[in-house]
């Protein structure tokens, strides 16, 4: 059978494109098609490791793991990964190309188009069905001329679309009907069906108005979705998602319980869950290494604002993730939260470092190739950790397995990062992979820790044992199973609300290069 294609694209950013894609690639599995995701542009510091060495959006990871296959870097052929207000990181076919300013990029994108093609055609060699996610909306007309995200690739590739609106954000309507009015004819004929997501309450009470849009619009109603209160259990694709949980930060007590060095705040005279704080950097990076802690009962996890204090009553600092490590480390020290870290070490409190985070704790940052500010610069590091880290153009980005050595227990990992860390600190690795190879670092005392693993909290016997050195007892179950049954829970969703069989008639063989 030759392989089909449907585009879902999107009203705008944040209209649940990812999610819709996610449960139709695991609805569409389970009727037992061969289905792969796709997005062809995507921009995102959520970056997953892929089975074949690459990096690609974490969104796609998702879906790649809802289709019920490994995720490869054709599934998300070009990834923009900001690094500073201005410009990112290209990522093309899961290898960094170049560092680009926004306005290069957009002058220059067309010249990315022949690699999108060349990995929508493999996927499509392996498939039954493509369904390939749009990135913002069509309606951005401004940026039609040499589109690879929405139009300009389903048009290359013959692609009929599937329009989502998001009805809770207001204006469902008039975002349906403005879409298709601003779109060129040929791009407007694309948009072959719609869908209304998102829906808090009766969705018969939308009756009225999907009967509206369909007579106006003479395309149908391929289903009104329901709030899908479990989406909170899978990987956010960006920092976004994070708004919503900062902002729920407490302010700090003003006596803060004292922190008994070592083994957290002693929970048999405090009790409760402990809690660990963590920064929001401008540029934060695979933030989701932390979703398995945020489930667990006796974890209270807070994304900590700028303008708020580090608070001083946590147990934990983590330091995560970071696209730009010299800028966010200089924006944590305006925030002055380098002060507030180091009450909390005077006070024996504990602090991990992932990646960048692992970087800032160190004594130096160097950066003689010039990678993320001047060639040559060198930036002060925390000074927590007696480690230098050295930028380099080789970039790490792999999956691994390992074995925690502080609790002699299995983790498995993902590492996608630039440069080589030294010291006298890594003589006390945070693990060892299989490979032989050591990673990470720990203070004399044990109470800093860094390391150049993500998704290490997502292996249950690692996490268990991790947040047994404070005393908690980990009741969140494996967090794998809680991923599987959010998609299969959101596939059942789907396909409770959607017209699936619709949407794959609408589906069509795709003109490949």
């Amino acid at each position: 059978m030759s392989a089909r294609v449907i585009m879902i694209q999107g009203t705008g950013s944040h209209v649940g494109k990812s999610l819709i894609v996610s449960g139709l690639c695991r609805a569409f599995a389970n009727a037992g098609l061969s289905v792969a995701p796709f997005k062809p542009q995507n921009m995102s510091n959520n970056a997953a490791a892929t089975a074949d060495g690459g990096e690609i959006g974490r969104a796609q990871a998702l879906q790649a793991q809802a289709a019920r296959r490994a995720a490869v870097a054709d599934m998300n052929p070009v990834l923009l990964k900001p690094e500073s207000e201005g410009g990112a990181q290209v990522i093309v076919q899961g290898r960094r190309a170049a560092t680009m300013s926004a306005r290069d990029y957009f002058r220059n994108r067309a010249r990315f188009m022949p690699a999108i093609l060349e990995s929508f055609a493999r996927l499509c060699r392996t498939s039954d069905l493509v369904i390939v996610e749009g990135a913002g909306s069509p309606a951005e007309v401004n940026l039609r001329d040499g589109d690879l995200a929405n139009m300009g690739f389903a048009r290359a590739v013959n692609a009929p679309v599937a329009l989502v609106g998001d009805i809770h954000r207001g204006g469902v309507i008039a975002s349906i009907v403005g879409t298709l009015a601003v779109l060129e004819e040929e791009d407007a004929d694309r948009i072959k069906g719609f869908i209304i997501n998102n829906f808090h309450g009766d969705p018969e009470l939308f009756l009225e108005g999907m009967h509206w849009l369909e007579e106006r619009t003479h395309r149908p109603c391929l289903g009104v979705v329901p709030h899908f209160p479990d989406a909170a259990k899978l990987p956010a694709e960006d920092s976004q998602a994070l708004e919503q949980a900062a902002a729920h930060v407490p302010a700090p007590p003003a006596n803060p319980t004292p922190i008994i060095s070592g083994v957290g705040r002693g929970r048999g005279v405090v009790g409760g869950p402990i809690k660990i704080a963590v920064p929001r950097f401008p540029r934060i990076a695979n933030f989701d290494d932390l979703d398995p802690l945020s489930h667990e009962p006796e974890v209270d996890l807070v994304f900590v604002r700028p303008g708020e204090p580090l608070p001083g009553d946590a147990d934990l600092i983590i330091l995560p993730g970071s696209k730009s490590v010299a800028a966010d480390l200089t924006f944590f020290r305006e925030q002055g939260w380098h002060i507030d870290l180091a009450a909390h070490v005077r006070r024996g409190g504990r602090v991990l470092g992932i990646c960048g985070g692992y970087q800032m704790l160190g004594r130096r940052i160097g950066d003689p190739h010039g990678l993320e500010g001047p060639a040559g610069e060198s930036v002060e590091g925390l000074g927590l950790l007696d480690i230098v880290t050295e930028l380099s153009p080789e970039k790490t980005t792999r999956g691994v397995w390992g074995v925690h050595l502080p609790t002699n227990t299995p983790l498995k990992a993902y590492e996608i990062h630039l440069g080589r860390t030294t010291g006298a600190d890594t003589a006390r690795s945070f693990a060892r992979l299989k490979d032989g190879s050591l990673d990470g670092a720990h203070s004399e005392d044990g109470r800093i820790a860094g390391t150049y693993l993500h998704g290490a909290f997502a292996s249950d016997t690692f996490r268990r044992a991790y947040l047994a050195q404070f005393g908690v007892m980990s009741f969140g179950g494996g967090h794998m199973k809680r991923v599987e049954e959010a998609l299969e829970g959101l596939a059942r969703h789907l396909a409770d609300h959607l017209d699936l069989e619709a949407l794959w008639e609408m589906a069509a063989e795709p003109k490949l290069p």
